[in-house]
């Protein structure tokens, strides 16, 4: 009989207080570092619609002008073009020539003109005050950052709206594409 108890008294208990410490504080780490990488991977953008709400009242006003803007982003510069070709290059051309010289060069220091985008996406919503829509296209290689400095530059300023809410004073709707 003796032995017997003696075996019990070997087993014991197993001891999770350290396992429990360590789940705890994994927890905390990833809800903690999730709530900060939710706050900076948010943006406002779609893909490309081939119909839909747009389509309709595009077709509701046919005698309305169409347009489908693009920007695409190159190691040269941007190309600015809508359904009548690319802007500042010949007329005929429908999509983005990486031949032609672009639309707005980069500047003498190699840095991107946003201020000269904004400027001409302006003129554009001068011709087109309905539109909202905006394509956007990058190189493989384009920088993100880049990228989101040219639809802050195409999207304008926000505007404060009396409900609260802000809207952007030029192309709203973003879309991102691959050029093809």
């Amino acid at each position: 009989m003796k032995r017997r108890i003696h075996e019990e008294d070997e087993v014991g208990e197993l001891n999770i207080v350290p396992y429990l410490d360590i789940i705890t504080n994994l927890v905390m780490f990833m809800l903690l570092s999730m709530t900060g990488l939710i706050g900076l991977g948010v943006l406002d953008v779609s893909a490309p619609k081939i119909g839909g709400e747009n389509a309709v009242t595009q077709q509701a006003d046919p005698n309305a002008p169409k347009l489908l803007l693009t920007v695409a982003i190159s190691r040269k510069g941007f190309y600015v073009a809508g359904s009548g070709g690319v802007l500042g290059g010949p007329a005929d051309a429908p999509a983005v020539d990486a031949t032609q010289p672009p639309t707005l060069p980069l500047n003498k220091d190699g840095t991107y003109d946003y201020v000269g985008l904004t400027e001409m996406m302006k003129k554009v919503k001068a011709k087109y005050p309905s539109e909202e829509n905006l394509i956007i296209s990058a190189d493989a290689d384009v920088v993100y950052d880049i990228l989101i400095q040219t639809m802050d530059a195409c999207r304008g300023q926000a505007i404060q709206l009396p409900d609260g809410k802000s809207k952007y004073s030029l192309f709203p709707l973003v879309s991102l594409s691959l050029i093809g």
